[in-house]
């Protein structure tokens, strides 16, 4: 998929992106960044009790490194579809994790002709003196209908303070499903933690896979978060420009391809966002695009001034974004050029940033602290 860049230097991309706080070099960037070890093209993380922490890479592993740096595989994976932007995609732990150990994955398999399409599944996690592992894997959701293409699957996957199950399915490249009710493509989807669908979803009484769905008008929803009062955030790619953080709220049309603040590549029009067309608008938006790849809700005590902030990686702004979330308004703050494409933001226990870059060898795992910390 082809992503705009802005021609600007970092220092004016970081105005240009609202940045009043925007820095432009490392030598005033609020942290210092540490290089914690090195995979190939790692595309999620999460932390388990204790401070390990699992990694995703797109080919097909599950890496876990533990609190000392050792490395180690995890077997038990599913078959994974590769190529394009499809492959293993994310991780989170059940919120009972300490008692069931249950994992969530999500990955792109193989449909019949030359389809495909997300899948999320949860597997029991196994850690002994002999190794990791995942067993009892059983997939219990799936993006329907799988279509050709290789992009936009997002299947980036979020627990609530409901505990409920919410999946980012994008669009694929195909615009109208988007609109589509009879498919869960360009949707976020709210499920039970078994994949059943919860009774008060907003289409439920409708059955099949409409009932799945929470909201919709979506396009390539690479980043799903909640704040600290359970609001439900997004970060989005728009097409040519009009990148997007969005407030995600029960039965809400987001737009797409009706509405957006970017334009159909080759520069067809598409209505921006205005009052009164039915559409919800984004919080904040990017023209030049950004690329954003992920999304953390601060809300550690290594940082406080930022509790509450969203992070956002940007692939082809390669940058750490910072944007300011007050209740349910949001404003950029800061944007800081880190010199490669950022794939997925965490909050390790300790109150840290840990950055993952993208990459077939280059993918460095980064640990941010406060600037001048021993």
């Amino acid at each position: 998929m082809r992503r705009v860049r802005s021609l600007l230097p970092a220092l004016l991309l970081a105005t240009a992106c609202g940045g009043a706080g925007g820095t432009a070099s490392a030598q005033n960037r609020p942290f210092q960044v540490e290089t914690l070890g090195q995979f190939s093209e790692p595309w999620a993380m999460t932390f388990l009790p204790g401070g390990d922490l699992l990694v995703t890479e797109k080919r097909g592993t599950l890496k876990l490194r533990r609190a000392n740096g050792r490395v180690l595989d995890v077997t038990g994976v599913p078959t994974i579809s590769y190529g394009g932007q499809g492959g293993f995609g994310d991780v989170v732990l059940h919120p009972g994790f300490a008692n069931n150990r249950l994992v969530y994955l999500s990955w792109i398999e193989a449909g019949e002709g030359q389809t495909r399409g997300a899948v999320v599944g949860r597997a029991r996690f196994n850690l002994s003196e002999s190794g990791a592992s995942l067993s009892d894997l059983q997939v219990i959701w799936r993006q329907a209908p799988k279509l050709t293409g290789g992009g936009h699957f997002s299947h980036r996957i979020a627990f609530g303070p409901d505990g409920k199950l919410y999946i980012s399915s994008g669009e694929r490249q195909h615009f109208d499903p988007a609109q589509d009710m009879s498919g869960n493509l360009g949707k976020v989807v709210r499920l039970n933690d078994d994949g059943s669908v919860p009774a008060d979803n907003p289409w439920s009484s409708r059955g099949g896979v409409t009932a799945q769905i929470w909201t919709l008008g979506h396009r390539n929803l690479l980043g799903l978060a909640f704040d600290g009062q359970g609001r439900l955030w997004n970060t989005e790619m728009g097409p040519e420009g009009g990148d997007e953080l969005n407030l995600v709220t029960r039965g809400s049309n987001y737009g797409y391809p009706r509405a957006s603040n970017g334009s159909h590549y080759g520069g067809r029009d598409i209505p921006d966002h205005r009052p009164g067309d039915g559409f919800e608008p984004p919080k904040v938006f990017w023209t030049p695009s950004i690329s954003p790849s992920s999304l953390m809700i601060y809300s550690g005590a290594m940082f406080p001034a930022w509790r509450g902030d969203a992070f956002i990686g940007a692939l082809s702004g390669e940058a750490l974004i910072r944007v300011d979330l007050d209740g349910t308004n949001a404003r950029k703050a800061d944007q800081w050029p880190m010199g490669a494409r950022i794939r997925e933001v965490e909050q390790a226990p300790d109150g840290s940033i840990w950055l993952l870059q993208d990459g077939q060898s280059g993918g460095r795992l980064l640990r941010l602290t406060p600037a001048g910390r021993s």
